[in-house]
């Protein structure tokens, strides 16, 4: 298993990411925002936490659907969904046995918000991969993986090179066990895809004092 139970913990006390990050909105609207009917649009959020991410999909008429290692996060989701009458396929399930609750070829699109960087490396290879085969021909992921030279990065316990657990400050603090990516890493980890783009996504914090930032990558089948 690779979901930190941290994470449960975290939704339980927590109440934060309503929204998704305009780089998703990006993405949706570019490649999926034209189709004839969206509702046959089938698009994964994989490590959707309270759902901010099935939420937009399932407002903007799309097949959305959920995976969670976290119980009190699909708990989340399934409530904000329900009050707004909204509609997605919630379940909770390890990232890495998506092929245990998803048949090959299922989805038109699998995204990852800051999800799967909460991984060692070896979990993350076996996620990616596993993505790879939910997609069905052509179709595209999308995912936001944490750079390196970001706020923690560096901090707290070494569990591997560029992993790092119980980061002492900064947004990663209290989260488990992170990993902070270099471009030839993200490049080598999609190498499978094609059409990979990847993009870079960094803000300032703490009055500058601090940078944060994201690879954005988009790739297709």
């Amino acid at each position: 298993m690779s979901w930190d139970p941290v994470w449960e913990q975290v939704f339980r006390s927590r109440r934060w990411g309503r929204y998704p990050p305009e780089e998703l909105v990006r993405f949706v609207a570019r490649n999926y925002y034209d189709a004839p009917d969206r509702s046959q649009v089938r698009i994964l959020d994989a490590g959707c936490g309270p759902g901010p991410g099935v939420w937009y999909l399932a407002r903007e008429g799309f097949a959305a659907h959920g995976i969670d290692g976290s119980p009190a996060a699909i708990e989340l989701a399934r409530e904000r969904l329900g009050a707004e009458g909204l509609q997605a396929e919630l379940q909770v399930g390890d990232l890495t046995a998506l092929v245990e609750h998803y048949p090959a070829g299922t989805f038109d699109a699998v995204v990852d918000v800051t999800s799967v960087q909460q991984n060692r490396v070896e979990a993350i290879e076996r996620i990616v991969a596993q993505i790879r085969g939910l997609l069905r021909p052509g179709g595209r992921v999308f995912s936001m993986l944490l750079a390196e030279g970001s706020w923690g990065d560096g901090l707290g316990r070494e569990v591997e090179p560029g992993t790092f657990a119980d980061v002492p400050e900064g947004p990663l603090a209290g989260a488990g066990t992170s990993h902070f990516f270099s471009l030839p890493e993200v490049e080598r980890l999609f190498g499978g895809f094609a059409e990979l783009v990847v993009e870079e996504s960094r803000r300032t914090l703490g009055g500058r004092r601090h940078t944060y930032g994201h690879w954005v990558v988009e790739a297709r089948r």
